[in-house]
Parts: structure tokens; C-alpha cells; sequence
């Protein structure tokens, strides 16, 4: 089980591009993603983890460098990533837009009491930066909003203490700088001094022939309005190649992510280091023991076992561009080329292990409308729960849906009250986001993928999962470059390798088509 409770930032330094808050306090109660929750003293176990915007696993925007445990909670320093999400996260945090802290963490070891979930023990799993912190109270302490504003201030001192007569120095009125020059020395020290703004507004402009001979002569006399007046005059002009076009460094995306929900779900393990397959042996037949008289023969059965054997698959997407491509273009291609090689990858591996799960659970007796109601989701979870724990001994923990059905899930209600968005204890049926993909559906942990093998809205869209029932084993991703001397291309591949062991089908079950 996953929670997510919020704090507060209390400082954020944009020159070392750091936000440093609590990020946990002890004994204290907040608002979590399963109702009101409550951390014992030293019940988190820290490691390094990544700075999120939102709880969206796709967003990060820098990790964690430090953190301190103390009697009152944990305080964590952040280094902030140089990007453009990166840079508007210290803005936010500067300005009290986005200042909260809200911790995403495995819970191990809870208690119930008096309807507040009480956690003694839990793995740390995420902080994020979100609006809205649970404390009011605690906001940003101190901000330092440019490097260049530091340097001023030292330049400054130090030409007011240069400036300075020492003891026994004679002043004459004479060699006094004359008024003109000492305002043109000071604006100089300010202008090299004072920060640069990253945009401007664009002066109106009066198109006058008139109006742009002032401008200019103002512009050369350092009235910074006209000179900006003159920029813009220029960039209007329509004599081709005069005024290039600018391309950003940002990239729009909207076809791909690294997100892996299915995978998620279920356990994972390290490839083996050798072979396309290997073996995983499983208890077919159980000793016996049964009750006998006295002096009676024991009840004899012998164990056996046979082994699963698993199949390891490559995964792997290639390109082959020319060798002008990558010398004449700019750094970001081959960057973002990779990227994409990557989310690509994470797709289809994720899709994979829906496919495996979809094939070896057990699909449901009782059909279904293709989107169910309350009372039909809440039998499903029910008989799966049950189907799971008969066949594998072990509990459901995790249903995945897939965006449809999570669209579904958001409009279920009793008597017109959202059920599955409520925060009412007495009304939620769990907690699912419109703005998250993880949540909580009738005491299962939600998973919401893009990346299904289902043919339809009802088959196999909906899953409920024992994690230990299924391992995705993976090995790292590679990359492989190779020049292609004949034609002065370069060929740039990904690949990796991973194998899905499906331990015990049925530790899924799957929602069955009406």
C-alpha cells in the first residue's frame, strides 16, 4: 500500500537551484491518499528518491541531495533540475504558488486507531511538490532571486568603501569627478551588474516615420524604452533573412512516456546474467497430515515439484541517420532521439506483461455491462479478491484498468456523490484523481494503464492482481552505435531483455465481457 501525505517547503534558494522543507512530521495528522494518516516517530526508512510534480511519476524535477531526521519529522534539500519545469518550480516555490511538500511512501507495518490510519514502519518512495501542503503555516523562509543581485551588492560595497578618503588623504574639489561622469561611472556598474529578464513585453508601436527617428535618437543616447521600441520596429520588417526564425529547446511530446502501470503492479526481479531461458521450480503436490489413532500409521504423501520454465525476450528499436544529421543539428536531437527509444521501450515491455496477465487469469463467472456500476464493481472486487486467495493463498493487492475504465471509475456515485473522489469517510469508496494514475479502489491499490493488450472495454480491461502470482524479470537497457562507413551514416540502437513469469495464473482475475 502506497500513501501520500503533504507538508510544507520552508526555504528555496534559486541560485544553488535548491527547495529545502519538511517533507514528515511525526504524530501529526494529515489528509493522505487513504483517508487521515498519522507517522510514529522514525517510521519511514529514507533513500534517495526524486522530486515530483504533483505525484506524477512523468514530471520529475530534481532529487534528493540531503535530509535530516530529527525529533520533530525529516527535513529534506532538494537539487532542482535545469529545465523549464525545473526553473517555474523555483518560481512557484518563491512566490507561495506551489509550496508544499507531499511525501509518496510504501507503507510496511499500520495500525488503525480510532478510524486514523497510524504507520510504524514505511519505505520512502517519492516526495512531491504540490499546492496544496497540509500545514498553512509553514511557507518558504528565505528566497535568493538571482545570482546577479549577490554580485551587485558586493560591487557596490566595495566601490562605497574604494570610495572612501583614509586618514591624512587631502580631497580637492578639483579632481572631483564632474557630476555627468559619476552618474555615467554608476549607471555603467549598474548595467553590468543588474540581471538580465529572460522576456520582455513588446512596446506598443506608432508606426510613424517620425516616432521611429526619435526613438533611434533616444536609443543612442541609453533610454533603454526607445531602444526596446527600435527592437521591435526592426522585428517587423519584411525583407526576407533579415530577422531568422528562433527555435526553442523544448520539445512538445504528446505521444509517448515512460510510464510502466502493469509492471508496476506486479513483482519484478534481476534478469539472470546467461541464457534465453531459465527454470523457477514450483510445489505441485503437498506432504500430508491427517489425523490418525493411537499408534497409528502417519498420513505419508510425498512433495513434489516441477519447474516453470521461463522465456527471456529481446526488446529493441534502432535508427539509422547520417553523419550531416548529427554534426549539423542541434545536441537535443540525440537526446530526445533516446528519450523517445526509451518511453518506446517501456511501452512495449509494459504491454507485454499485460498481455501475459490477461492470458493466464481467470476470468470472472458473472458478465458484466461493459462499464460496471458501484454495486457490480464492488461484486467484481469481491469475487476476485476471493479467486485470487483460493488459488494462490495469498491476498489481492492491486487492480489495473485501463483509461476507459478509469473513466468509469471517476463517474460511479451514491446518490449523485462521487464515491471513488469523496473525501468523506463515511462516503469514499477510495480515492481515484482525474490528475494521477494511482489510487485506491475498494481497498485495492488502482493502477491505471494506457499500455493494455485488451481488445475491448470489458475483457481483460479491468485486472485484479496477487503481485507475487507474476515477475517481470528484466536486464538493463542497452545501447549499441555503430558507424556505417560505406555511407557515412550512424546507426544508434536500444535494446534489453526481460522474461515474464507467470508463477500462478490465477493469482489473476479478469472482468468478464457481457
Amino acid at each position: 500500500m502506497k500513501v501520500n501525505i503533504p507538508m510544507v517547503v520552508t526555504a528555496a534558494d534559486t541560485i544553488k537551484r535548491t527547495i529545502t522543507g519538511t517533507i514528515v512530521t511525526w504524530n501529526e495528522q494529515g489528509n493522505t491518499s487513504v483517508g487521515p494518516t498519522v507517522f510514529s516517530a522514525d517510521s519511514i526508512e529514507m533513500k534517495p528518491v526524486k522530486l515530483l510534480l504533483e505525484h506524477d511519476r512523468t514530471r520529475p524535477i530534481g532529487k534528493m541531495v540531503a535530509h535530516n531526521v530529527t525529533k520533530a519529522g525529516i527535513e529534506a534539500t532538494f537539487k532542482i533540475a535545469n529545465t523549464m519545469a525545473g526553473e517555474d518550480a523555483l518560481v512557484e516555490a518563491t512566490e507561495g504558488l506551489r509550496d508544499g511538500f507531499s511525501v509518496g511512501a510504501q507503507i510496511n507495518e499500520w495500525t488503525n486507531v480510532k478510524g486514523v490510519m497510524q504507520i510504524t514502519s514505511a519505505t520512502l518512495d517519492e516526495v512531491s511538490l504540490v499546492t496544496d501542503p497540509a500545514i498553512d503555516s509553514a511557507r518558504v523562509k528565505e528566497v535568493a532571486a538571482s545570482e546577479t543581485e549577490e554580485v551587485k551588492e558586493d560591487s557596490d560595497l566595495a566601490t562605497a568603501d574604494s570610495d572612501k578618503p583614509t586618514e591624512g588623504d587631502q580631497v580637492s574639489d578639483t579632481t572631483a569627478p564632474a557630476p555627468a561622469v559619476e552618474e555615467a561611472v554608476e549607471a555603467a556598474k549598474v548595467e553590468a551588474t543588474s540581471p538580465r529578464p529572460a522576456f520582455y513585453t513588446r512596446p506598443r508601436l506608432d508606426p510613424s516615420p517620425v516616432k521611429y527617428l526619435e526613438a533611434t535618437i533616444k536609443a543612442t543616447l541609453g533610454d533603454e524604452s526607445a531602444r526596446q521600441y527600435v527592437a521591435a520596429a526592426a522585428d517587423t520588417t519584411d525583407n526576407a533573412g533579415l530577422v531568422p526564425t528562433r527555435q526553442l529547446s523544448e520539445v512538445i511530446n504528446g505521444l509517448a512516456n515512460t510510464t510502466r502501470s502493469n509492471i508496476d503492479a506486479i513483482s519484478t526481479g534481476v534478469l539472470p546474467d546467461a541464457g534465453m531461458s531459465f527454470e523457477i521450480p514450483k510445489i505441485t503436490v503437498l506432504p500430508t497430515v491427517a489425523e490418525v489413532a493411537e499408534a497409528g500409521t502417519p498420513s505419508e504423501t510425498d512433495q513434489n515439484a516441477a519447474f516453470v520454465t521461463v522465456t527471456v525476450k529481446k526488446y529493441s528499436g534502432a535508427q539509422k541517420f547520417s553523419v550531416e544529421l548529427l554534426d549539423r543539428s542541434s545536441p537535443l536531437f540525440l537526446t530526445e532521439l533516446l528519450n523517445n527509444m526509451s518511453a518506446q521501450y517501456a511501452k512495449v515491455t509494459d504491454t507485454a506483461v499485460n498481455a501475459a496477465l490477461i492470458a493466464g487469469a481467470t476470468a470472472d463467472a458473472t458478465t458484466l455491462a461493459t462499464y460496471p456500476t458501484a454495486a457490480e464493481l464492488l461484486g467484481f472486487v469481491s469475487r476476485g479478491a476471493a479467486s485470487v486467495y483460493s488459488n494462490t493463498q495469498r491476498f489481492a493487492r492491486n487492480i489495473i484498468a485501463n483509461t476507459s475504465q478509469w473513466a468509469n471509475l471517476m463517474t460511479l456515485n451514491d446518490s449523485g456523490r462521487p464515491i471513488y473522489m469523496a473525501s468523506q469517510p463515511q462516503n469514499a469508496g477510495g480515492v481515484v484523481s482525474p490528475t494521477s494514475i494511482r489510487g485506491v479502489v475498494a481497498g485495492l491499490d488502482l493502477y491505471v494503464t494506457a499500455n493494455t493488450a485488451a481488445t475491448t472495454d470489458t475483457d481483460g480491461s479491468m485486472l485484479i492482481v496477487d503481485p507475487a502470482a507474476y515477475t517481470f524479470y528484466e536486464s538493463p537497457t542497452f545501447q549499441l552505435r555503430a558507424d556505417v562507413i560505406g555511407s557515412g551514416e550512424i546507426y544508434v540502437s536500444l535494446y534489453g531483455y526481460g522474461a515474464i513469469a507467470t508463477k500462478i495464473g490465477a493469482g489473476a482475475f479478469k472482468i468478464n465481457k457481457t
